[in-house]
């Protein structure tokens, strides 16, 4: 029910079931929200929403904007709801933003129709980009890069879906300049002149401040969020935390189950039914629903070993051995159709952009229906965001776009030569062909999918030089000896160049899709030495008799 354009009324209508049926407050029972994000609970609680304030409060309730300005002792108090990430982007687009603040997102591959987002960010006068590395399509667009920490190295807490607060503590220093997100927000405030309102020394004083909010002004209990016994915490009781649920209001009244008791937070507490509207209207023109001009329709959504847009997981060879490369699922009618072969190329538009993908047939996939992942950026691939793709859809209430259901068309993409390369050094962008490209990590090395236009000659110079010559910026060298073959009646070419006896790279181009396994022929990277039956056998992409080929 998510990402849909009637979301709201869709998880309204859920809720109004389990009221009517007195399915809220028993065990087992009652709607669980399963996020995409770990901590989204945190983030909601914190007012990290454009109608939120801190400790769930309503920014559009005139009571609690009086109690957060008392509490802050706030000059000024914003009256209204910001704009929505959608609603962001096109006013930075407009022109009506001249600066923003990103962090720990990219909304450059994230949000839907990217492409424009990737321009809106391009032409706005001041971009700062706060993240754990420098590596993403977002940052490529900053004007200032500010070093966040990654999880691992800051100190805080979080809390899941069923209110359940644990601490997270940090396991290693940040390197170099980083700094976790409250201290440089702390930091540009103080530069900015207002260092006296975030004068914190530690997670610790946040976390006190913040849990005496959720207690100010709520001696009757009217509010939900609660956790005014955890406001005078010392800074060794913060440290040794346990996980545990809210509310906790300093009176000590507590429920393990929320809502057990029947009474909810409402003026009356009793519960209300929300009815959803007869009909909704979306916030922006809906996708083309022409079946003939766009006979698909596209869904995205996530991998197994892949998180968002591969930042970190990208990184880990482990991860990307599962599907190394973007990819779509369509059903074997609609291949056969579009003359889609097996491990082919696609290309996927809708009247927002194209993307290039490899074909993974499967009756697994509806007639009719698409999937392609989420994760690809391209810091990974060369065609490969899919929210390009996605029209800026909203739902009218949440303002979440609707991702899951794009109308598009495909077709086979047109490739004289297809190529497959392992190479020990990273290579740059630049170097990497026009037509199609992945890039992967791989134990003791990368390796790349590619495809393009051109005689194979033009493709084998190509991988010649990304695997013997100087791809590391004249810190590799060139290779210390190649050894090649070439089929010119099957149309296929393969090199290995090697330093020592150690392998330094290898290619393999062909006419078709090439059929070579990856991880046997991957794993030949992660060894120290090789010998020349070894180099046969890679020379002819296979492991030979009574070898295992996995």
């Amino acid at each position: 029910v998510n990402q849909s354009r009637v979301g709201s009324d869709t998880v309204n209508a859920i809720i109004n079931c389990h009221l009517l049926t007195g399915r809220i407050g028993r065990a087992g029972m009652g709607p669980f929200s399963i996020t995409g994000q770990p901590n989204a609970m945190g983030g909601r609680e914190v007012g990290g929403l454009a109608n939120q304030l801190a400790c769930h409060m309503d920014l559009e309730n005139a009571a609690h904007r009086a109690l957060v300005q008392a509490f802050w002792q706030a000059p000024r108090m914003a009256a209204r709801p910001g704009l929505k990430a959608v609603e962001l982007f096109d006013a930075v687009a407009a022109g009506r933003i001249k600066a923003l603040w990103i962090m720990a997102t990219n909304p450059v591959d994230s949000l839907p129709d990217a492409d424009k987002v990737r321009r809106a960010l391009e032409q706005c006068d001041t971009v700062v980009v706060s993240d754990v590395t420098a590596a993403t399509d977002t940052a490529q667009c900053a004007d200032i890069l500010l070093p966040a920490a990654a999880w691992g190295e800051k100190d805080g807490t979080v809390t899941n879906s069923e209110r359940c607060i644990s601490r997270q503590r940090a396991f290693q220093a940040p390197p170099g300049g980083a700094r976790p997100d409250w201290r440089i927000i702390c930091d540009v405030a103080a530069r900015m002149g207002w260092g006296a309102h975030f004068a914190y020394d530690g997670p610790a004083a946040i976390f006190r401040e913040y849990a005496a909010l959720s207690a100010y002004g709520n001696a009757d209990g009217a509010r939900a969020f609660d956790i005014g016994a955890l406001a005078a915490l010392s800074d060794d009781d913060y440290a040794a935390l346990e996980p545990l649920r809210w509310p906790l209001p300093a009176s000590g009244a507590r429920h393990a189950r929320a809502f057990a008791d029947k009474r909810f937070f409402t003026p009356s507490r009793r519960a209300r039914f929300i009815a959803p509207a007869a009909t909704c209207a979306p916030t922006a023109a809906p996708a083309p629903d022409d079946k003939r001009a766009w006979p698909y329709v596209l869904n995205t959504g996530r991998v197994r070993d892949q998180w968002h847009m591969m930042t970190r997981t990208g990184l880990s060879p482990r991860l990307s051995q599962h599907l190394a490369e973007p990819f779509v699922e369509i059903h074997p009618q609609d291949a056969l159709k579009e003359g889609i072969g097996h491990a082919g190329l696609v290309a996927i538009d809708s009247p927002h952009g194209e993307v290039v993908v490899r074909a993974l047939i499967t009756p697994g996939q509806r007639p009719g229906a698409l999937f392609v992942p989420m994760h690809w950026s391209d810091q990974f691939a060369s065609h490969a965001r899919i929210d390009s793709l996605v029209a800026a859809v909203t739902d009218p209430v949440s303002g979440q776009p609707d991702s899951k259901r794009t109308r598009v068309r495909v077709r086979a993409f047109a490739a004289d030569w297809y190529g497959f390369v392992l190479t020990r050094y990273k290579p740059p962008r630049t170097s990497l062909p026009e037509g199609y490209w992945a890039l992967a990590r791989t134990r003791g090395g990368w390796r790349i999918e590619a495809a393009g236009k051109g005689t194979l000659d033009e493709a084998a110079a190509w991988a010649r030089l990304l695997v013997q010559g100087d791809s590391k910026a004249g810190e590799a060298g060139e290779a210390d000896a190649v050894q090649s073959f070439r089929d010119d009646g099957a149309r296929q070419w393969r090199l290995a160049a090697f330093d020592g006896a150690r392998l330094r790279g290898l290619a393999f181009l062909a006419a078709q899709p090439v059929a070579v396994s990856r991880q046997w022929a991957a794993g030949w990277l992660a060894r120290d030495a090789i010998d020349a039956a070894d180099c046969r056998r890679l020379l002819a992409g296979r492991a030979g008799r009574d070898r295992p080929d996995p």
